[in-house]
C-alpha cells in the first residue's frame, strides 16, 4: 500500500456511503487487510436499502462453469437452433428488481472467472441478462502485500474504482461490538490493547507485535476483527468448557499469545458483580477493584441495558469513578448506539448529564 493510499484509506462506513450513492453506476473494489469486516458491507447496505435484494458471490470457490452454462434454446423463426446461457442464481441476474451484488474475494478468482465477471461489473450484463438499472455491484479483495494470493491485473483495476479500507482502531471496533453482542471480556481486552488493531505494514519485526498477522511470520492464528468476533462466540459458551479446552479453542482462533492474554481478562470477569445484584440492590452491589474490571462492567451494561433497570444502573454508576462514568456517557453518545434514545430521555441520566456537563465539554474540545 502506498503512503497516499494509507493516508486516504476509508473506514467501512465511508465506503458504504460511496457504494450506496454511486454503486449503481460504477463498481467499487474494496481492498484491505483480511478479517477487517469487508464482507459485512453487504449486510450494512441491505439494511440501508430494503428495496434491493442482497446477493453474494464467493469467487474463491468458483470456476467458469459456476457463472453460466449454455443451454439449447428453441428453434428460431428460421428453424435454426441457438444457445442461450443460464446464469448462477447467486449472481441475482434473474431477479426482477434492483439487487446488491457483492463479488467477494475477487483477487483470488482464477483468471477465467475474473475476466468473465468483468462484463458484469462494468456493464451490468451477464449472458442474456441485464441487471436492473438501480442495481449495485461491488467487489472485495485482500491486499496483495499480505501474500495470500490476491492478484489484480491492471486491466481489471482500470475498470473499477479501487478503494482502500483501513483497519478500525480499538475504540471504533468497541463501538461496533457494543451493538453486536460482543462478549464484554473481549471488549475490555480490546480497550487495553490498541496494538491488536495495528497493521503489519507498521511493524518491521513480527515479534514487535505477537498478536497480528505478518507475512514474514508463520502464525497459525492471529487477531483480526473477524477472529475477535469468533473468540467472543467461544466465550459466550464458557460454562460448557474447562479452562484448558477454552484456552485451546482461543489459541486456534486468535493465536497463542492472544489466547493467554484474553484468558487473563476472562478470569478478571469473575470479579464482576452480577447484573441481578445491580438491578436489585444498586447501592450495595460490588464495585470491582481493578480499572479493567470496571471497564467490563460498563461495556456489559451498554450491551444489555433496558428501561426496566436503567434507574438502578444510574444509582450504581455514580458509585464508579469519573472515568468509568465518562466511558458510559461516551458510549451512549455514539450515534450508532441502539439504545441512545432510551438512555438520553431517562430523568436520572439527564440530571447526571447536567451535573457532569464538563465531561461532554472536554470531549468536544
Amino acid at each position: 500500500m502506498t503512503n497516499a493510499q494509507q493516508m486516504y484509506a476509508l473506514n467501512l462506513d465511508q465506503i458504504a456511503t460511496a457504494i450506496r450513492h454511486g454503486g449503481n453506476k460504477r463498481t467499487v473494489l474494496i481492498q484491505g487487510h483480511m478479517g477487517t469486516g469487508k464482507s459485512s458491507l453487504l449486510k450494512t447496505l441491505a439494511k440501508e436499502l430494503p428495496t434491493h435484494t442482497p446477493c453474494y458471490f464467493d469467487c474463491t470457490t468458483k470456476d467458469l462453469g459456476d457463472i453460466s452454462i449454455p443451454k439449447l434454446a428453441m428453434l428460431d423463426s428460421e428453424g435454426s437452433d441457438y444457445v442461450t446461457y443460464a446464469t448462477n442464481e447467486e449472481l441475482g441476474a434473474h431477479i426482477n428488481g434492483p439487487i446488491i451484488l457483492m463479488v467477494d474475494e475477487y483477487g483470488k478468482a482464477n483468471p477465467a472467472v475474473k475476466n468473465s465477471m468483468l462484463r458484469l461489473m462494468l456493464e451490468r450484463k451477464i449472458g442474456s441478462y441485464t441487471l436492473h438499472e438501480d442495481s449495485i455491484v461491488f467487489a472485495t479483495t485482500n491486499l496483495g502485500a499480505e501474500g495470500v494470493g490476491d492478484l489484480l491485473p491492471p486491466h481489471a483495476r482500470n475498470r473499477m474504482t479501487v478503494s482502500t479500507a483501513r483497519k478500525p482502531d480499538n475504540m471504533e471496533w468497541i463501538e461496533w461490538g457494543i451493538n453486536n453482542d460482543i462478549d464484554h471480556s473481549v471488549l475490555g481486552w480490546a480497550k487495553d490493547n490498541p496494538q491488536l488493531f495495528a497493521s503489519f505494514e507498521d511493524v518491521k519485526d513480527p515479534q514487535e507485535n505477537p498478536y497480528i498477522y505478518h507475512p514474514r511470520d508463520q502464525r497459525a492464528a492471529f487477531v483480526t476483527p473477524r477472529s475477535l468476533e469468533a473468540a467472543s462466540d467461544w466465550l459466550k459458551q464458557r460454562s460448557l468448557y474447562d479452562d484448558q479446552t477454552l484456552t485451546s479453542l482461543l489459541m486456534g482462533t486468535i493465536g497463542d499469545r492472544g489466547a493467554m492474554d484474553l484468558m487473563a481478562f476472562v478470569k478478571l470477569a469473575d470479579q464482576l458483580p452480577s447484573l441481578e445484584s445491580i438491578k436489585q440492590d444498586p447501592l450495595s452491589a460490588k464495585v470491582p477493584d481493578s480499572d479493567a474490571a470496571v471497564c467490563m462492567v460498563v461495556y456489559r451494561t451498554l450491551a444489555s441495558l433496558d428501561k426496566t433497570w436503567l434507574n438502578s444502573w444510574m444509582d450504581y454508576m455514580v458509585r464508579l469513578d469519573k472515568e468509568a462514568q465518562g466511558l458510559f456517557a461516551n458510549g451512549v453518545r455514539n450515534p450508532k448506539y441502539s439504545k441512545q434514545s432510551m438512555v438520553m430521555t431517562n430523568r436520572k441520566f439527564t440530571d447526571w448529564a447536567m451535573q457532569n456537563n464538563y465531561m461532554f465539554a472536554a470531549d468536544k474540545a
